[in-house]
């Protein structure tokens, strides 16, 4: 089964008004988590996070920031970010324009009444988003896509190959996208402390967006 994790650059390049990767100097990595915040999984994550001194960026559903505050706290409190991935994980290609802006609005509020600093910070739920929604959302937020897609999420997919795909994918720079979610759990759970472990023995440095 084919499966795409590093990003193409013509992708890139025909989507210049997204965000791909950062430009930066030295070995600097963005690791994003999506679909949290959820008691059985963000926790962990953070615990993995925290023994590597590594900071992140949780692009969340506004419903489960507005089940689970505490945990949304907790992701805060340890120095990391919270970003906006629609109140209820739509679907872009197959939601009107008026809703999915809504929408959208629905969650930045719910992050707003926990993130003291406002983080206009969006990523499009599977990546899909139709051109009137992002010309309508890029005068207020950042479009944040991804470099490198870990897969995680693909039952069908080995733990030990989803690691190794990752680490093969990553340079300095890429957005690295985990699922704090039940569906990614086994496969992250695997990876991400083993990807946390050898990055951060090649000397690089994991910061928020």
């Amino acid at each position: 089964m084919f499966r795409l994790y590093k990003t193409p650059w013509l992708l890139k390049k025909l989507m210049p008004a997204y965000t791909w990767h950062r430009d930066v100097q030295g070995k600097v990595l963005y690791l994003t988590f999506d679909d949290g915040p959820i008691p059985e999984v963000t926790p962990w994550v953070l615990e993995q996070l925290a023994k590597y001194g590594a900071k992140a960026t949780f692009f969340c559903v506004g419903e489960n920031v507005a089940k689970h505050p505490e945990v949304a706290r907790q992701v805060l409190a340890e120095g990391h970010r919270l970003a906006n991935h629609t109140h209820n994980h739509l679907k872009g290609w197959q939601t009107p324009l008026p809703e999915y802006v809504q929408n959208t609005e629905e969650c930045q509020q719910e992050l707003e009444r926990l993130q003291p600093v406002s983080v206009k910070l969006f990523r499009p739920p599977y990546g899909r988003i139709t051109g009137k929604q992002a010309r309508k959302l890029l005068g207020k937020y950042e479009l944040v896509m991804w470099d490198v897609l870990t897969n995680d999420y693909d039952q069908g997919l080995a733990p030990e190959e989803c690691l190794r795909q990752s680490i093969k994918s990553t340079q300095s720079g890429s957005i690295i996208v985990f699922h704090d979610s039940l569906k990614a759990q086994r496969n992250m759970m695997y990876a991400l402390p083993r990807y946390l472990a050898h990055f951060t023995k090649l000397g690089y440095t994991f910061e928020t967006l």
